[in-house]
């Protein structure tokens, strides 16, 4: 969307002092990403009486609230003292709009690479998985979203904290705007302040996620927690990394061993000017998966 101004715009903007929850409905502490003529996103949560502030022009939280998802709100913008009009578009985020935007005490996994996770650790509802590496929280929303039971390993507890304010802020992308009882996160989501590379005490795992520069001293662990046919995967930055848990899951009977990256690049697509976008997200880190053998081996 190149201008604002091309699509169906509202007639004026009035705070609205009263309404009924609905979940089309921009409702005050709810988050909202607006998004201007240029595509640049921000993301914010209504509070009655504050204004938001960028270049392309200032809107009054009053008057967001109230408005329906994927509304236009004229913004108040001044041009060498002539008032211009703008609009910003409103509409209620995603959660990989807010993994993407939300406080982190370290680098979170890409939506690109979260969605290829999902599909290659085969995560189900009630699936029982231990996640180690937690950070800022992205992937243990992830999991919770897919309806997996999350017990989870981190050794700092700032990034304890950090992910639990970001699950419990965000649950309505996690959850759905109409989630019901699958909200409930203390039951399927826990989290201890310890070091994975001395131990697992959970056993018959579904599933060992693990974001951790060195993710094959859990191996040996792994292969006594994981079930049978359970499935072990690490995300890591570099080959290097890569190639040495490659190795030492081989040495621990690992089986169906893979390693893949996502590469995500957009198109350009306008009348009849079609090509790649200039710009792309290219590599951001190798998801190795392999299956824990039942222990026999093939004669």
């Amino acid at each position: 969307m190149d201008n604002a101004t091309d699509q169906s715009l509202p007639e004026e903007n009035h705070p609205q002092q009263e309404m009924q929850y609905s979940n089309e409905i921009f409702m005050p502490g709810e988050e909202v990403i607006l998004q201007d003529s240029k595509n640049r996103r921000y993301l914010i949560t209504l509070v009655p009486g504050k204004t938001f502030h960028s270049h392309s022009g200032a809107v009054e939280h009053d008057f967001v609230i109230g408005k329906k998802n994927a509304s236009y709100i004229k913004a108040r913008y001044a041009e060498s003292g002539i008032d211009r009009e703008r609009y910003y578009l409103a509409i209620k985020p995603t959660l990989a709009d807010v993994i993407l935007k939300m406080p982190r005490g370290a680098q979170v996994i890409y939506p690109k690479d979260l969605g290829a996770i999902l599909m290659a650790a085969d995560v189900y509802p009630g699936a029982r998985i231990l996640e180690s590496g937690i950070g800022s929280g992205a992937l243990s929303m992830t999991l919770l979203r897919a309806g997996a039971i999350v017990k989870g390993y981190e050794i700092r507890q700032d990034f304890i904290e950090l992910a639990c304010e970001n699950i419990e802020k965000h649950r309505k992308q996690i959850f759905g705007y109409d989630s019901g009882n699958n909200s409930d996160i203390a039951a399927r989501f826990s989290v201890e302040c310890r070091d994975v590379y001395q131990g697992i005490d959970e056993t018959d795992l579904d599933r060992i996620l693990l974001d951790l520069p060195e993710p094959w001293q859990v191996v040996p662990f792994a292969q006594k927690a994981l079930k049978a046919g359970g499935i072990f995967l690490a995300y890591l930055p570099t080959i290097n990394q890569t190639t040495a848990l490659r190795e030492c899951l081989r040495e621990n009977k690992f089986i169906l061993s893979e390693t893949l990256e996502v590469l995500n690049r957009t198109w350009h697509i306008e009348g009849n000017s079609v090509r790649p976008d200039h710009r792309m997200v290219a590599h951001t880190g190798f998801i190795t998966v392999a299956r824990n053998n039942a222990g026999d081996s093939a004669t």
